[in-house]
């Protein structure tokens, strides 16, 4: 056994493939993504007025001011509230974006929210970006399909927990239940 386990081959070769669907040199364009860019889908995230939270590993030094989600094939009809929120792995508020409240989201279209204060991560650590949209239709994300946790100490790559929200994140997510779409999130 080595370093590598079973694996035999040269990770550079068979990674390869990763440098053409990749994104940039994060020590160039400074970024942190939940998910890879390839394999993503059209996914629904969240009923009008629900949190949903994806995990996202930050690192020690990193600081994040804003948090990217895009819109997959339905754009978002007659939002009233939209706003993203960043919390810490025990679920507790670290800060939120101004509420975009009826700014429209089109179909296949990224959208920044700009935190109210950056953040600067002080410990490395899975983290979690949110997102709430309260609209007659909520847009659907472009994003990825996960399993339930199954082992001992594994968290949910994607949760929801909250109800009729409006422009205020909650303090907390209390009471995550697990969802099994998890949205791709860009945290700069």
């Amino acid at each position: 056994m080595t370093l590598l386990g079973a694996f035999r081959g040269n990770p550079r070769n068979d990674l390869g493939w990763l440098n053409s669907a990749g994104r940039p040199d994060p020590e160039t364009t400074f970024h942190r993504a939940n998910l890879p860019r390839v394999g993503l889908d059209d996914i629904a995230t969240a009923a009008s007025g629900v949190l949903c939270s994806v995990a996202v590993y930050l690192q020690d030094g990193d600081l994040i001011s804003n948090l990217t989600f895009i819109s997959g094939g339905t754009a978002a009809a007659t939002p009233t509230n939209q706003f993203a929120a960043l919390y810490n792995g025990a679920g507790a508020l670290m800060a939120q974006s101004a509420d975009k409240t009826t700014e429209t989201w089109a179909a296949d279209t990224a959208k920044t929210f700009a935190l109210a204060t950056p953040q600067r991560i002080t410990k490395s650590g899975v983290y979690y970006a949110a997102l709430a949209v309260a609209a007659g239709t909520v847009p659907t994300l472009v994003g990825s399909t996960a399993a339930k946790p199954v082992l001992s100490g594994e968290g949910n790559l994607a949760q929801t927990s909250g109800s009729s929200l409006t422009a205020t994140a909650p303090a907390t997510i209390a009471t995550p239940a697990f969802k099994r779409a998890v949205p791709l999130v860009i945290a700069t």
